[in-house]
């Protein structure tokens, strides 16, 4: 599914009552997905930058009781050598751990640790589509820390299901 077609798509209403989507959802949701890609959208101009660049990596876990954890990175990274080098790998991370409920079409995490310690204590909002092994995901526009030069910016993700690895 194109990059621009996952937003609108998100927003789309649902046939089933809210406790039941719910639930559905939350279900849905339950174990390890992998990124397959990261888009990030700039408000002020409709640009798509790829700030994890070609080949991003990482993994969502969400539990049955009701814990996320994120770790998502760029491409390409290397080992750092310098303060300088540590600084840069900042800008291609995310992570973070916190429980987790879902209303309607959302998921939202009540973040207790962070890469960005901003983050700590806050919640994070996602619009999520499950269908099949993927889930769509979007962000509310926000200003994120490592990228975007501190302008509005949404990011827009999907994850595969990971498969029972032998």
């Amino acid at each position: 599914m194109p990059v621009q077609a996952v937003a609108p798509r998100i927003m789309d209403d649902y046939d089933a009552p809210l406790p039941h989507r719910d639930e559905a959802l939350r279900q849905s949701l339950i174990g390890t997905w992998e990124l397959v890609s990261y888009k990030v959208e700039e408000k002020e101009t409709g640009a798509f930058i790829n700030p994890m660049g070609p080949a991003p990596r990482g993994r969502v876990v969400f539990t049955p009781d009701g814990w996320v954890a994120f770790n998502l990175e760029g491409s390409n990274r290397l080992a750092a050598t310098t303060d300088a080098d540590r600084a840069q790998l900042m800008k291609t991370l995310v992570a973070y751990i916190g429980r987790y409920r879902v209303e309607g079409d959302q998921w939202i995490t009540s973040v207790q640790t962070a890469w960005a310690p901003e983050w700590v204590g806050t919640e994070q909002r996602r619009t999520v589509i499950v269908n099949g092994q993927y889930a769509d995901v979007v962000t509310p526009w926000r200003k994120m820390p490592n990228w975007a030069a501190g302008r509005l910016s949404r990011s827009i993700i999907r994850f595969r299901r990971a498969g029972n690895a032998a």
